[in-house]
């Protein structure tokens, strides 16, 4: 169980970076690709929709903004 849990972790951490550099690349359909059928917690989701601002992006920050947040 505790293995598990961690390749969750690890995947969970890889996608957030995979997520950060396809925003800073523009990579709109990537971002649209890793984010299928995903939820993130808000305060992730914030920073990506912060990052997406400062690349001025607006079809990257509605594909973010439209992201389900976790409760």
């Amino acid at each position: 169980m505790g293995s598990h849990h961690t390749n969750q972790n690890k995947h969970a951490t890889v996608n957030f970076s995979a997520l950060k550099t396809a925003i800073g690349n523009g990579e709109a359909l990537l971002i649209k690709n890793l984010l299928a059928n995903q939820s993130m917690q808000d305060l992730e989701k914030k920073y990506l929709i912060n990052l997406a601002y400062i690349n001025n992006n607006s079809t990257i920050i509605k594909l973010l903004e439209s992201i389900p947040v976790k409760e």
